[in-house]
């Protein structure tokens, strides 16, 4: 196997375009909205309440919003864990987005804390409740965040030539690498155990004891669909060709998790004797269904290896995927969620906007660093 990959390099180019300046328009509305929120209280932008304690803010921005970081996770465990080296032009782009994700979710965790001041005690021995699952989860994401941070140095230290720092960095980076892998396993399954602390509250439909394991499976077939999706969208929006051997064989390996996803999915749906809730005429149930054919629909798109050349296919296979992670989440979290009668909750148009505003931001970051930074192998040229 080569170890021959082209160089990461700054795309260069134009910053200020009309879409950039569309995402700022739209973190702009978000940071009003959350102005609002800080002053006034939650309820004045929030439709939450003693029974739905936690809105879309907690659900998208941090719940979802982390999966959707899975990417550096995913290749990491590819290409450092099982030594698949020709993964290695992924790493960097799929790191940078992961970094995004994960510290706008660790910073919406403020926006949907009553009492946000208070914060730091979740990490101060007097108050922590070391036998929480949410003192787990805050502890890892906290600690992953800093993680990705150091391990995204390198980028940073090479923009600005400090190379004798990056090669006492690169000692060891192989630490943080590591960490960078076991944290995302935690928490990501973790977030799978806080549902099971729910019991019946949850729907049988998605309560179970395998949440943290079917959270961790989905989170890792995320993790390499937003890959493929994020490497066909800077291929189309920075005219840039598309590695399509490399995304190839991580759609076969996608497909192959996420086969093993769903026959875990339905033996448990049969051995807890919950699958004739999926035939009922219930709201669960219908969107239970819309759940499982997004799931379904990318292994049917890409069944025959002839389609996984397919750019278009690739890109709609792995849009359906992220959409399938959504709705697992959305659909056990608050879907299936039923705290009790009297009880109803849905987002407010200002609670909407904030995490849209999350996603600009991110998608901005993102454009900016990639044009800056060395983050996208070079272009190679004849």
């Amino acid at each position: 196997m080569s170890n021959h990959h082209p160089a990461p390099a700054p795309l260069g180019g134009k910053l200020v375009t009309p879409l950039t300046l569309i995402l700022a328009a739209l973190v702009a509305i978000a940071g009003v909205i959350l102005l609002l929120r800080f002053v006034f209280g939650l309820g004045a932008v929030t439709n939450i309440n003693d029974g739905y304690t936690w809105g879309i803010w907690v659900v998208y921005d941090v719940v979802i919003g982390s999966a959707f970081a899975c990417g550096g996770y995913s290749v990491a465990l590819l290409v450092y864990i099982f030594n698949k080296g020709e993964y290695h032009p992924l790493v960097r782009p799929a790191l940078l987005a992961s970094l995004f994700g994960y510290t706008l979710a660790g910073a919406g965790v403020m926006f949907d804390l009553g009492r946000y001041w208070n914060f730091w005690h979740i990490f101060w021995p007097g108050y922590a409740q070391t036998g929480s699952v949410m003192f787990e989860v805050a502890v890892c994401i906290t600690a992953y965040i800093i993680v990705m941070w150091i391990e995204f140095s390198p980028a940073f230290l090479e923009k600005f030539g400090l190379t004798d720092i990056k090669k006492k960095l690169n000692k060891a980076l192989f630490f943080f690498i590591a960490l960078g892998i076991l944290l995302p396993s935690m928490h990501q399954s973790s977030l799978g155990s806080l549902l099971v602390v729910f019991g019946y509250q949850v729907h049988p439909l998605w309560q179970t004891i395998l949440l943290p394991l079917l959270y961790l499976m989905t989170a890792v077939t995320i993790g390499f669909a937003i890959v493929i999706f994020e490497a066909c969208l800077s291929s189309s929006g920075f005219k840039r060709p598309l590695e399509m051997d490399i995304l190839t064989k991580l759609s076969r390996l996608m497909t192959w998790i996420l086969a093993a996803y769903l026959a875990v999915r339905l033996v448990d749906l049969i051995a807890r004797g919950a699958l004739g809730y999926m035939f009922e005429l219930s709201v669960e149930a219908f969107w239970f269904w819309v759940e499982m054919a997004l799931f379904i629909t990318p292994m049917v798109l890409l069944a025959k290896p002839a389609e996984r050349m397919k750019p278009a296919k690739l890109f709609v296979a792995a849009f359906c995927l992220m959409l399938a992670g959504f709705m697992l989440r959305i659909n056990s979290f608050l879907v299936g969620y039923e705290t009790g009668p009297g009880w109803h909750y849905f987002p407010s148009v200002p609670e909407i906007m904030v995490s849209i505003g999350m996603i600009a931001l991110e998608i901005l970051g993102y454009i900016v660093l990639v044009r800056y930074l060395p983050i996208l192998p070079k272009e190679e040229t004849i």
